[in-house]
């Protein structure tokens, strides 16, 4: 016996079947639908990885940064 109890003999007369009702070149297509897919889920995930690596340092700013608000320095918002 094979898995769960489902033999060899059964498992073959499933796939002719499957070949029977979906035909060669549609089960040739959704194999190829769902390898693009794996493959762009795996380039999306070792992205965000990437991308989680570079937020997780602390930005450092300089002083220069740090004293400016909305496009104006504090000394001269202070001033107006």
């Amino acid at each position: 016996m094979g898995v769960g109890g489902i033999g060899i003999w059964q498992l073959l007369i499933v796939l002719v079947l499957v070949i029977l009702i979906f035909g060669t070149k549609k089960l040739k297509n959704v194999g190829g639908d769902l390898g693009g897919a794996i493959k762009s889920f795996k380039s999306a995930v070792k992205n965000e990885g990437d991308n989680e690596k570079s937020t997780e340092e602390p930005a450092q700013l300089n002083q220069a940064e740090e004293d400016v608000i909305e496009g104006q320095k504090v000394e001269e918002k202070e001033k107006a």
